[in-house]
């Protein structure tokens, strides 16, 4: 195999269109990074999107937005480093014998001393994807179904049209809400576990939680799809961790009931955090995982000893490698799957995308589905859109919130790997 001989590292901060508010806390940018690597054979570029606030809240809470940025970038430049005369490998075997260093620096940098996995491997999300193109370039250039096939038996569908997944956050508004449904939406991932007053009081935070799913059911509750068993659309809802006790769910999904909106809720995602995982087996809608399953290990005992029973997949913010490897666990175990959104640019995008449309669809669903939220949220989305590999392409754009892909999507793997313009 190939030597890595040099890299290269660089970032843009890009601004939202407003206040991005989740886990209590609320973003106005998010840091584009990007990445080169070398080898004496060939030269690949990566991209990724940090956000401080998902992978790990409590840095956020400490060091701020500007700060945070900072550090995770810190950690980026100090993984390539890592890197430099190592001979290339299985990416996922590159990036287990990285992380234990980078977690050691992580928390000498963020004075943390709990830091989560996940904001190590939010820093190397970039630099997974260029090691990814460098193997595949090492191997023949095979297409993605035969690069991922001896990492997981999970990804065997080429679903021929994948349905946008729309984010709704705390501010979403009803007239937003109410045009995504008519623009043929029909799951919508809602953010709960808000924190009205900045006072972190988990009642009230339920409160304003049971009226939120009570508004946007409200509004929802008047469309119809084709895309769902039911008829109607479908909520994903994402807690972020903040829920405290298992009684505290039950009376969330209790005023579901009442107002009619459980049968819709096709996924329940984090309702506790990591250090407070409880059992969920009992709970009368699916439980996924997202933060808390940061390895195979983590999604196995959450599967096997908590009865979570769907795993959000993240390969442009937790890294392809992992996302394989959990995704594999998950389809040992008929778990389903799905991909989650970072609030991601286009080029990765096509990276969720691709891998998404392997996937099986979620119960509930009659087509496959992944979360994009960027163009509701990128000040500068079209700008973005122009220097993705995609841009151009029929399959690039949605049509009633679904993106088709026929034959010769998968035949160019969707520009998977073509470099950025940018």
């Amino acid at each position: 195999m190939a030597i890595i001989q040099s890299t290269s590292l660089s970032y843009r901060p890009e601004p939202l269109l407003h206040s991005f508010g989740f886990k209590g806390g609320a973003l106005t940018e998010l840091w584009q990074v990007y990445i080169t690597i070398t080898t004496d054979n060939a030269v690949a570029t990566g991209q990724s999107v940090q956000s401080v606030l998902w992978s790990d809240g409590a840095v956020f809470a400490r060091w701020g937005q500007q700060q945070g940025n900072e550090k995770m970038l810190q950690l980026t430049a100090y993984a390539l480093d890592l890197l430099k005369g190592r001979e290339l490998e299985a990416p996922p075997v590159m990036l287990r014998k990285l992380l234990p260093k980078l977690m050691a620096y992580g928390v000498e940098i963020t004075e943390n001393e709990t830091l989560r996995t996940t904001f190590a491997l939010n820093a190397l999300t970039g630099i997974d994807f260029c090691l990814w193109k460098l193997y595949r370039k090492e191997l023949g250039e095979p297409d993605f179904d035969h690069l991922v096939a001896p990492f997981t038996q999970g990804l065997q569908q080429h679903q021929p049209r994948l349905g946008l997944i729309p984010l709704l956050t705390y501010d979403t508004s009803e007239n937003q809400i109410r045009q995504l449904a008519e623009e043929g939406c029909f799951l919508f991932k809602i953010k709960i576990g808000s924190n009205p007053g900045g006072r972190n009081d988990l009642d009230e935070m339920l409160e304003w939680d049971m009226a939120r799913l009570t508004q946007i059911h409200s509004v929802l509750s008047k469309f119809d799809t084709p895309w769902t068993d039911c008829g109607k659309p479908l909520y994903y809802l994402d807690a972020n961790g903040r829920y405290d006790t298992i009684e505290r769910v039950e009376r969330f999904l209790k005023c579901a009931e009442e107002i009619g909106a459980l049968k819709q809720i096709v996924l329940l995602e984090e309702p506790f955090a990591e250090d407070n995982i409880q059992n969920v087996q009992h709970l009368p809608v699916r439980i996924a995982a997202d933060e808390s399953a940061h390895c195979a290990e983590d999604a196995k005992r959450l599967m096997d000893e908590y009865g979570y029973s769907a795993m959000a997949l993240k390969p442009i913010a937790k890294t392809l490698s992992v996302s394989l490897e959990v995704l594999e666990a998950a389809h040992k175990r008929s778990v389903p799957c799905f991909c989650a959104d970072l609030t991601v640019n286009p080029t990765m995008v096509e990276l969720n995308k691709r891998f998404a449309a392997g996937l099986s669809s979620l119960p509930g669903l009659k087509i496959g589905v992944f979360e994009t939220n960027g163009a509701q949220n990128y000040a500068n989305w079209v700008r973005l859109q122009t220097l993705c590999p995609a841009y151009g392409e029929d399959w690039a754009e949605p049509s009633m919130s679904c993106y088709n892909l026929p034959p010769n999507y998968y035949f160019s793997d969707g520009n998977l790997w073509k470099e950025n313009l940018s």
